[in-house]
């Protein structure tokens, strides 16, 4: 028995829909070779240059002008954090 037209086409739709389902995702904009690491590999690197998550709560202020002086510094939030905190506790 031989199938409709419509349900042949029914099925390569089918069958389109499952490859598009199983292929990875292209590539996105501004990636490349020089893409950042996923989570599991930044936790990596993060662990062995030895630093370590530390979280806290601070006020909304506070908060804005680190924003602030973390974008003006060289290494980021985090090196304007540690550089403050170093200073702080010396």
């Amino acid at each position: 028995m031989s199938m409709k037209k419509s349900d042949l086409d029914k099925q390569l739709g089918l069958k389109i829909g499952g490859r598009m389902r199983t292929a990875g995702a292209g590539g996105r904009f501004g990636q490349g070779s020089d893409a950042v690491p996923d989570r599991r590999e930044q936790r990596r690197l993060d662990a062995a240059a030895g630093l370590i998550p530390f979280a806290c709560k601070l006020p909304s202020d506070l908060a804005a002008t680190l924003r602030e002086r973390g974008a003006a510094h060289p290494d980021g939030l985090n090196g304007a954090v540690a550089e403050l905190l170093r200073k702080a506790l010396a």
